[in-house]
């Protein structure tokens, strides 16, 4: 990211908190990430000292009540912080995405009193978490997992493989689904809180990936792994409602990542084609960049308004699964698209790693397929516009 920032700043009007909010963010972000940036997308390890400055910072509380360790935040304060971070590294922004949008808003809607008491505390301080629901045979059609789960009366035997998880590296407490009741379908499917340290569980493969490579993204393997009763999470047979609702919030969060990663590399454009001359003038004069330069600019407001906008329909209690699945189909095209024009603008140079160009770009694919793909995002529109 360019030292002084030249793209536009986002148009929405944000209250006296949210920009001091955002600020700080952005000051963390630029001071404590930037410099490990190239080196943990090198070394596709993130630096755990910085996970530890995300709790530090409250940033991994953000909607958690203050009762309870958290910042007694809202979902529009995470998008801002999960902007900020991506602005500088995608994977700094999805370790705080998974916790908050997913982890903590599964367990805060559908944990019972005990559960949030007795895990909250720790994951707003030190515990990070992982949402495990992708299967080897088991992506888009995320009912059709194969992972078990049987009664064994004080406790439950887990057994299957996980896929896909983010954060399996370093986290500590996981909600994991699994079919308790395979003959009712996907209405068997049960949510379960594990920790690390039970027994039966194992973290497998990490995967080796074409962007958000810092970011651990593994395979889970349960071998009859034991969970205590007390370690259900909502009712049994729950499990796909949880999984739906949740992943409404998480889609926001990724919307949030992808305007981010994109506002990211539209600076990194603006700054590069100031220097760079040819013809014996910056290429920034020449109208043709500009023109690109200011749909990028456009696009990129366009998404960040429709995030914005499931965010707060979402804070105010309103229906928003519609407008996030939106948010995350057009956010996540659009930084495909801003990251793959601003990669061109560097000309040779966006094709090097001495340029962020081609991270940005690496790390804007993601976004049309994690927290589901494009095409689901689509069926989730239709299905809304037609119902």
């Amino acid at each position: 990211m360019p030292e002084t920032t030249t793209a536009p700043q986002p148009l929405t009007v944000l209250s006296e908190e949210e920009q001091m909010f955002r600020q700080a963010v952005e000051d963390f972000a630029r001071n404590e990430v930037l410099p490990h940036v190239s080196a943990m997308d090198e070394a596709a390890k993130f630096r755990p000292e910085i996970v530890q400055r995300f709790f530090e910072m409250g940033l991994m509380g953000i909607e958690v009540p203050e009762t309870l360790g958290g910042a007694g935040g809202s979902i529009f304060m995470a998008v801002l912080a999960i902007e900020e971070l991506a602005r500088v590294d995608a994977s700094a922004a999805i370790y705080v995405d998974v916790h908050n949008t997913l982890v903590n808003n599964a367990l805060l809607r559908w944990g019972s009193d005990e559960q949030k008491t007795r895990y909250f505390p720790r994951m707003t301080t030190d515990l990070l978490g992982a949402f495990a629901l992708s299967e080897p045979g088991s992506g888009s059609d995320a009912f059709a997992l194969a992972t078990r789960a049987e009664h064994k009366g004080d406790h439950w035997e887990l057994t299957g493989r996980k896929f896909w998880i983010t954060n399996g590296d370093e986290a500590g407490i996981f909600i994991i689904f699994a079919n308790a009741h395979p003959a009712k379908g996907y209405k068997g499917i049960t949510a379960f809180l594990v920790e690390r340290g039970f027994e039966g569980f194992s973290v497998g493969k990490k995967e080796n990936k074409l962007g958000i490579r810092a970011s651990s993204t593994t395979e889970l393997i349960l071998e009859q792994c034991k969970v205590p009763n007390r370690n259900v999470m909502g009712p049994v047979g729950m499990g796909y409602k949880i999984s739906i609702e949740t992943l409404n919030e998480g889609r926001i969060g990724i919307g949030a990542q992808m305007i981010g990663v994109a506002r990211g590399a539209l600076e990194a454009a603006i700054a590069y084609t100031k220097e760079r001359k040819q013809f014996g003038k910056s290429i920034v004069e020449f109208q043709g960049v500009q023109f690109q330069m200011a749909q990028m600019a456009t696009t990129l407001e366009a998404a960040r308004l429709m995030v914005y906008n499931a965010a707060r329909l979402k804070d105010a209690g309103l229906p928003f699964a519609q407008e996030a699945a939106m948010a995350k189909l057009f956010s996540s095209q659009a930084a495909d698209r801003i990251t793959s024009l601003s990669l061109e603008l560097f000309g040779g140079y966006g094709y090097s790693k001495e340029y962020p160009a081609e991270k940005y770009y690496r790390d804007a694919k993601i976004g049309t397929i994690y927290e589901g793909t494009s095409n689901m995002q689509l069926q989730t529109i239709a299905k809304a516009l037609l119902k």
